[in-house]
């Protein structure tokens, strides 16, 4: 194996997905070979082409012995080379590769490292190859990637070489995913910019791809397919650069995976896949549940977008009323506002529409007449309307509905998704018609409705991005295990209120302090080892006389200190805790307190540290958030004072490395604001254990 005596950092990309020209190595003429597959989808590239051989070369018939050879008797440069050989080959395939001038290469081969220590080895091997020569890497364990405007198809899935070139572009963990991606797009009327299968990652990772995709002009939309996350802040960072430009649409696989549950519900609840969605949502991409709502996303993300708009206003149209309710009704279930249209708008339509239709939102036409584009631009310009939803069949004998939405100026500055129904011969054109005009068109109210949301979704994000963020001031926090007391004073220090309550070295000052703050008190052991005192029988509520106390202190035990603490009032319970992630660092989590957000899973992460405002704003998450909204008569919370809260503690831990996570169960939201009654401080050094 020869390599470079010196390391190279080579981080540009275009060697890679826009190569000047392409070398097999490994390449075969027998059928079933991957070499052979290879090199019958690259046939079709306009760029040089070369094929290597060492076994058995012919140099007559354009296969040669080595990658040098090759680069000899080809005109132009071998910029990628896609190795078509078995694990333990590919390093030395790769120096040799880069050695002749090659910047880029795909490894197709699988046998690396989930093949045990012997495919370890082999990993390590081609690392070391990238490391020294700086040639990029893509996979191994990956089907490969396609460019179709560049006629590029270094994929050994033959029907790759037959999707069409567009403006969405494809990143997946998986091959296989990345060509079920686009295929799906295609079905769904669009065209590929570029898709790639990242397979093992040895080195072009998706976070990479996706910063070469910053600058790629043929891209207006990104799927996003993640599975594992081998580095949180700079994946995280990606999507940030990439989404302040066009929008990315993420799938994150693994929900049923509860990886390693913590000690505390913060751990507990803070799954890989529940922390990866929230982060990449912070960061800016639209998250989706599954990949059917991942192609209507992009369908019409990629050809329109909402202005930032913390509540864009959807206006409906539709020309059958059953199809325009089940829309109507997917919208309200999202949260989607459907505002009544204006006076105006309603007086315009009274015109264009007969007496019986409904014309308030949504607007039900009947059976659409040759007034369709006046109804459609007179709803589409109403002050309330952000984006317009349009259901209807086709129906050549009563509109047009392609003719019928340019007619009415609907595309890029009248935002409109337009539904489609009917034959799909009939279907299919419309839907091609309405997508050179710029207009997302899609097959049915359910994935109108996805793409409404992905839409409104971006618009939201955008508005909140918009804003100026102000951190919250990072405090110091106090070095070593800590108690319910110290840790409570802490959160004093926060600005974070907290009950009034008494630190006690025996049974006496235990006495002493229910007298001082008067019945009822809580009475708790105080030891900073323990982090859930109720499953011991640490926990003694609603205590009034010393006899009452006496029994308390009994049920703790001797030789134990206690906290004696006056009862809060009644209130709606959460769970506020920041902890590290060991994939994306620092995180805070909120929930409803008790058993509801295990049973539930009804969370909201953020990254730490965040802004006062960003944090004001994840109880909004939450689908029980009206039980803090004034629930049949209860408290309200004040979100500038969660915010602050929240924002504080999530500076703390950010800036105090030696503290792995703190968390407040409950938080407590009463008539007079928030409370915090629990409180854990866990070091990163000796984690506590139950006792």
């Amino acid at each position: 194996m020869s390599i470079k005596a010196e390391a190279v950092t080579t981080t540009n990309l275009t060697p890679m997905f826009a190569p000047e020209g392409v070398v097999v190595i490994g390449a075969s003429r027998q059928s079933g070979k991957l070499g052979a597959a290879m090199a019958r989808s690259l046939a079709a590239f306009p760029g040089a082409r070369a094929l290597v051989n060492a076994r058995r070369p012919e140099p007559d018939q354009g296969v040669y012995a080595s990658v040098a050879e090759a680069v000899a008797h080809t005109a132009g440069r071998l910029d990628l080379a896609v190795l078509c050989v078995p694990a333990a080959g590919s390093a030395d395939a790769l120096a040799e590769a880069a050695a002749a001038g090659c910047r880029a290469a795909l490894v197709c081969a699988g046998g690396f490292g989930e093949a045990g220590p012997a495919g370890e080895e082999h990993a390590d091997a081609v690392r070391r190859v990238a490391r020294e020569t700086g040639i990029r890497i893509l996979g191994p364990n990956t089907s490969g990637f396609f460019a179709p405007h560049l006629e590029l198809t270094a994929s050994f899935v033959p029907a790759a070489g037959q999707i069409p070139a567009g403006d969405i572009a494809v990143v997946a963990a998986s091959g296989g995913v990345n060509h079920a991606l686009a295929f799906d797009l295609v079905a769904a009327g669009n065209g590929i910019s570029l898709g790639v299968g990242i397979g093992a990652g040895l080195d072009v990772t998706a976070a990479d791809v996706l910063e070469h995709l910053v600058g790629d002009g043929r891209t207006t939309a990104v799927a996003l397919h993640v599975e594992t996350v081998p580095d949180g802040p700079r994946l995280v960072n990606a999507v940030r650069l990439l989404a302040a430009v066009k929008p990315v649409v993420a799938l994150v696989v693994g929900r049923s995976d509860v990886g390693d549950f913590a000690r505390s519900h913060t751990g507990a609840l803070a799954t890989s896949w529940r922390t990866t969605r929230a982060v990449l949502r912070q960061a800016g991409a639209v998250v989706v549940d599954d990949e059917r709502e991942m192609v209507d996303a992009l369908t019409a993300l990629s050809r329109i977008q909402l202005r930032p708009h913390r509540d864009p206003g959807l206006g409906i149209v539709t020309a059958q009323a059953g199809p325009g309710l089940l829309l109507a009704d997917r919208a309200g279930a999202d949260g989607i506002r459907m505002p009544e249209l204006t006076a105006t708008t309603q007086g315009t339509l009274s015109e264009l529409l007969p007496p019986l239709t409904y014309q308030r939102n949504p607007v039900d036409t009947g059976r659409p007449a040759e007034t369709f584009a006046r109804v459609l631009a007179a709803t589409a310009a109403d002050e309330a309307v952000d984006l317009l939803a349009v259901y209807a069949l086709t129906e050549p004998d009563s509109v047009d509905l392609a003719s019928a939405a340019q007619a009415a100026g609907l595309g890029a500055d009248s935002p409109a998704v337009v539904v489609v129904g009917g034959l799909p011969e009939d279907v299919a054109e419309q839907r091609a018609r309405l997508h050179k005009a710029g207009i997302p068109a899609l097959t049915g109210p359910a994935s109108a409705a996805g793409a409404v949301r992905a839409l409104v979704t971006h618009a939201r994000q955008r508005a909140v991005r918009a804003d100026a963020p102000v951190r919250a001031t990072a405090a110091s926090m106090p070095s070593g295990p800590l108690d319910e007391d110290a840790a409570k004073t802490f959160l004093g220090g926060l600005g974070i209120r907290t009950p009034d309550r008494v630190a006690c070295d025996s049974r006496a000052d235990a006495h002493y302090a229910l007298r001082l703050l008067g019945g009822p008190v809580a009475v708790k052991v105080l030891d900073a080892a323990i982090l859930h005192k109720t499953e011991i029988g640490g926990v003694h509520l609603g205590v009034r006389t010393p006899d009452e106390l006496d029994a308390a202190l009994d049920a703790i035990g001797p030789d134990r200190r206690y906290l004696v603490e006056a009862m809060a009032p009644a209130g709606v319970d959460l769970v506020l805790g920041v902890r590290r992630d060991p994939v994306f660092g620092p995180v805070v989590l909120v929930g409803l307190g008790g058993t509801a957000a295990e049973a539930l899973a009804d969370v909201a992460i953020r990254l730490a540290p965040l802004s006062v405002a960003e944090a004001a704003g994840m109880p909004d998450d939450l689908a029980a958030r009206a039980l803090l909204d004034g629930w049949r008569g209860g408290p309200v919370l004040d979100r500038a004072e969660f915010g602050r809260v929240a924002a504080a503690l999530a500076a703390a831990l950010a800036a105090s490395p030696d503290t792995a996570e703190v968390e407040i169960n409950p938080l407590r939201l009463t008539a007079d604001g928030l409370i915090a009654l629990d409180a854990v401080i866990v070091p990163t050094a000796a984690p506590a254990q139950d006792r």
